[in-house]
């Protein structure tokens, strides 16, 4: 049985600690949101505090317990599969009376027929089909999926007495089989790009695969930045019999987090590829999926599984919500950073809330903060940063590293260790100091070592500091650059209102385009990338960045073109503001 979407939107996983415990508060309203499986310690803390809070008994999975980290995980995810299915349950059975959540559920839906079906139910004053409309609308309330997250790079492997684990205990192959052994029915959101033994670890579970009715009990969602990544990926599943359900289209540098920037491929043009391509795309992964279920002896489906395309990344107003939804004909949009102001549906440090409120350009910016080595949205004033600026003051750099997830390098030590801990930076730095270098060279160098922040423990403080489990947390904030643009907390209502274009919350009415912001972020991007070159402190080609620009100015002809399918005076504005970042990008040329 296919699942039906109630609202066009989902709120996509933020960090590990903002989104941990969403579905609690925003799936009974039928909304899908997604949770990140990066902390298991984490997950354990809240799936404690939820089952205090809520009267269930709770037995601690220790972090030495056998299978431990895929145990915590299928734990947790049970808990909030059957909180939220017992929501559902009591909603049914509310009467339909102004400001409950049954009469909420219906108020924040779309213009769509179940919510005209809602309208007519309150204007009749026939009794008997007044209660026959009610007993229809109670059987047509659904929760909103809880889909998991895993970026595919967060992929460490353990040991034990100085040996290393077999591969299926590592973080990513833990937590995936923590969600494949769940009760959830719902979506596996993969990020950051192929992890082959991840994707072929995907096989052993059989509810990847259709049942005997042909569904699919688990679903998987590849988070894509391009039609290619979408390619590559969906045909690798195929191959092995999975079927990708979701191509969710992330802008590579208009995002929250982790920012990977395409090869100056922008996101209009993106779309109209898939678009123009998504009959081929379904057709061409059918067959190869078709193909592998036979070898394996699965029973073929008559048709291919539903595939939706998704986008976000940077969306700011209805119009462009509604825009993406009809021109591209997309099947829903992704809302995330706007929602770190609404304390309804996202956990968040009331202090860092009030800086995002007062955060301005300069606040918000691309950082080299995080271990992985890709540039991360950070927020300058938050709590985590102050912290790491003070540490290098007081000569103790670098962060204790309580929990390792993003423990990769083996420079000083033959079992890894995060770059941001401080064992590592006293190593390096001392290194450093021993190199023969030029003095700039040894102070960048010095530099970006000391960059890097402790990002998996302090983005969890989010969680952990307002509901008490942590009040000592330093917490970590990773907009994206579209928060300048909400300036004051907002309730889910009025979020949601916004998103349909029933209210406007928007702080900055003359925000630029999200396709404008999109393009002006690579043509810094570019610029940044060709001045690095040139000093030669980033290895690259003249050929590599002269395909950026030439992706960039291709983008620019795109939506020149594109812009006559807005009104007149959006038309203008949007295409003065082509004009002056093509002028901008003109003269970038990379000459060692």
């Amino acid at each position: 049985m296919t699942i039906p979407h109630p609202h066009s939107f989902h709120i996509p996983v933020m960090g590990t600690g903002f989104t941990i415990d969403t579905p609690l508060k925003v799936a009974k309203f039928g909304i899908a949101s997604v949770i990140s499986l990066v902390d298991d310690v984490l997950i354990e803390q809240m799936r404690k505090y939820h089952c205090e809070q809520h009267g269930e008994s709770y037995a601690a999975i220790g972090p030495r317990a056998e299978d431990g980290r895929a145990r915590r995980i299928t734990a947790y995810l049970d808990l909030l599969g059957h909180l939220v299915g017992r929501q559902i349950e009591a909603m049914r059975a509310m009467p339909f009376a102004e400001g409950n959540d049954l009469a909420r559920y219906f108020r924040l839906l779309p213009d769509a027929p179940l919510k005209r079906q809602y309208e007519r139910m309150l204007a009749t004053t026939d009794a008997v089909e007044k209660a026959a409309l009610q007993e229809t609308l109670r059987s047509q309330v659904v929760a909103g999926s809880i889909d998991v997250n895993i970026m595919t790079k967060l992929d460490r492997d353990h040991y034990r007495g100085g040996e290393k684990l077999p591969a299926m205990f590592s973080d990513a192959l833990a937590a995936l089989r923590g969600f494949a052994r769940s009760t959830l029915r719902s979506s596996m959101v993969f990020s950051a790009g192929i992890n082959q033994r991840l994707y072929s670890y995907l096989a052993e579970f059989p509810d990847f695969f259709p049942d005997r009715h042909g569904s699919l009990v688990k679903k998987i969602i590849i988070k894509v930045s391009d039609y290619r990544s979408a390619i590559i990926q969906g045909k690798y599943l195929a191959k092995r019999g999975l079927w990708v359900s979701e191509f969710r289209v992330e802008s590579g540098l208009n995002c929250g987090g982790h920012a990977f920037a395409t090869n100056g491929h922008l996101m209009g043009p993106i779309l109209e590829e898939f678009k123009n391509k998504r009959l081929e795309l379904q057709e061409g992964l059918f067959q190869l999926y078709c193909k592998a279920l036979a070898k394996m002896g699965h029973a073929l489906p008559a048709a291919p599984h539903p595939t939706r395309i998704t986008v976000q990344g940077g969306i700011g107003t209805a119009d462009e919500n509604t825009f993406l939804m009809q021109h591209y004909q997309v099947d829903g949009t992704g809302w995330g950073t706007p929602f770190l102001l609404v304390p309804e549906a996202v956990l968040m440090d009331a202090g860092e809330r009030d800086k995002l409120c007062r955060a301005t350009e300069a606040d918000v910016f691309l950082s080299p903060n995080s271990p992985l080595g890709v540039p991360f949205w950070n927020l300058r004033t938050s709590a985590s940063e102050e912290v790491r600026r003070r540490r290098i003051q007081e000569g103790r750099p670098g962060s204790p590293c309580p929990k390792r997830y993003l423990a990769f390098s083996t420079e000083f030590t033959t079992i890894p260790a995060c770059i941001s801990s401080r064992a590592f930076q006293k190593q390096k730095l001392v290194a450093l100091a021993e190199e023969e270098r030029a003095g700039a060279d040894v102070e960048q160098a010095r530099a970006l070592v000391l960059a890097k922040a402790c990002i998996c423990h302090d983005l969890g403080g989010n969680a952990t500091k307002p509901l008490g489990i942590d009040p000592t947390a330093t917490s970590a904030v990773c907009p994206g650059p579209n928060i300048i643009n909400f300036k004051k907390l907002a309730t889910l209502e009025e979020m949601v209102d916004h998103i349909y274009g029933r209210v406007s919350l928007l702080a900055n009415t003359d925000r630029p385009h999200m396709f404008i912001r999109e393009l002006r972020l690579y043509v810094d991007h570019l610029r940044a990338e060709v001045e690095q070159v040139k000093a030669d402190l980033l290895p690259g080609t003249t050929r590599v960045l002269t395909e950026f620009k030439e992706n960039l100015l291709a983008g620019i002809d795109y939506y020149q073109e594109l812009a006559e399918q807005f009104v007149e005076e959006k038309r203008r504005c949007f295409l003065a503001d082509l004009a002056v970042l093509r002028d901008a990008l003109e003269p970038l040329t990379v000459h060692r």
